[in-house]
């Protein structure tokens, strides 16, 4: 799945930022000129897990992660360059990025306690979910961009909740003389793990393995494997749609809590990923590694801040509304700077953007 190849995706791919942006507009108007509408998709409901968007984001993923070459793993997580790759993505994921979301929200958001917790909340959510989406789109290194997000998955169970306690409780109290006491459990955060990237990663892992097995490679890579991948574009529109919708009023009659929690994360977003990226052209990675190291840093896991926000501050809270808003910043973001990954392929990576121009001539001809 990338934006500037093959056959018959290209025309989907090539436009892809026109059905996004118009997938988002559709989904704000259908929930202002339906203010029912949200209530009739929570209504499909299990706890604080939407079904729809859970079903969207899981096929969404599904594809790119039935991709993945699960029986070369272990060769390229013992290949050379591999821990400092490793120790990159940890260090942007775990201190640099909830460390930067924190000042970011103190900075920007001092006086409005509620709406700054719910930032700090969607900081310490490394992806797991919407990154492997993007990392295809901007033709990312689709194993490594496995390897990473089950490496934050396990991160994500052992550390959300410590993490929490101190940004939210501990480090706000050392600068307001008053912090918000947290109570996330381990189960909670290990549930989201385990529904948005438990179920797609080893169904794509099953499906692979099963038709390597009964039908061999090429078939798989060159008969199934193009025929899922244009349905997990269909998925993320799909979920675009629902996810608007949910905050259609919100965004057309709280525009300045919307801008409030939209500027520090645009900051986030750009400062993660531009410095993620320049770490990856200086320690001298190929484009692949490089671009899943930016993206994987710079993107966050709005399902787990969604389901936390609700589960500890409530329903109603400013908590809630600000970790629901970061999806809404963070999908246009993200699809341009996709754009802007395969743009700066061209400038620091040349012989890579060659012989991908090569294969798209090929493809085409």
């Amino acid at each position: 799945m990338a934006v500037s190849s093959r056959g018959r995706l290209s025309f989907l791919t090539r436009f892809l930022t026109v059905w996004i942006f118009s997938a988002m507009a559709v989904g704000v108007a259908a929930g202002y000129a339906y203010p029912n509408l949200s209530g009739v998709i929570n209504s499909f409901s299990v706890g604080t897990t939407s079904i729809p968007i859970a079903l969207g984001l899981i096929w969404m993923m599904y594809p790119p992660l039935a991709r993945v070459r699960y029986e070369d793993l272990g060769k390229i997580v013992s290949a050379r360059g591999s821990k400092t790759m490793l120790s990159a993505s940890l260090v942007l994921n775990w201190l640099v990025g909830p460390l930067l979301m924190f000042a970011l929200a103190w900075v920007f958001l001092a006086n409005y306690p509620d709406l700054r917790n719910g930032l700090i909340v969607i900081g310490l959510a490394r992806c797991i979910a919407m990154v492997i989406v993007w990392n295809g789109l901007a033709e990312g290194d689709s194993e490594w961009a496995a390897i990473l997000v089950a490496l934050n998955s396990v991160f994500q169970i052992i550390f959300y909740s410590v993490l929490a306690y101190f940004y939210v409780t501990l480090a706000s109290s050392w600068i307001s003389g008053q912090g918000t006491v947290v109570n996330i459990s381990l189960l909670e955060v290990a549930q989201s793990v385990a529904i948005y990237l438990g179920i797609p990663f080893f169904g794509g892992m099953a499906t692979r393995f099963y038709f390597l097995r009964v039908k061999g490679k090429s078939w798989y890579e060159g008969v199934l494997i193009p025929k899922l991948a244009p349905t997990s574009l269909v998925a993320l529109l799909f979920t675009i749609v629902v996810m608007f919708s949910l905050k259609g009023q919100y965004i057309v009659s709280l525009p300045l809590d919307v801008l409030r929690v939209a500027i520090p994360l645009l900051v986030y977003f750009l400062i993660m990923f531009f410095t993620s990226f320049g770490l990856g052209v200086y320690s001298k990675m190929d484009y692949g590694r490089t671009v899943t190291l930016a993206f994987t840093a710079a993107s966050n896991n709005f399902e787990l801040a969604i389901a936390v926000a609700i589960s500890v501050f409530g329903l109603a809270s400013q908590e809630a509304f600000a970790t629901v808003i970061g999806p809404l910043i963070e999908v246009p973001v993200m699809i341009s700077l996709v754009n802007v990954a395969l743009w700066l392929r061209k400038k620091y990576f040349p012989q890579i953007e060659n012989v991908a121009n090569r294969r798209l001539v090929n493809d085409q001809g």
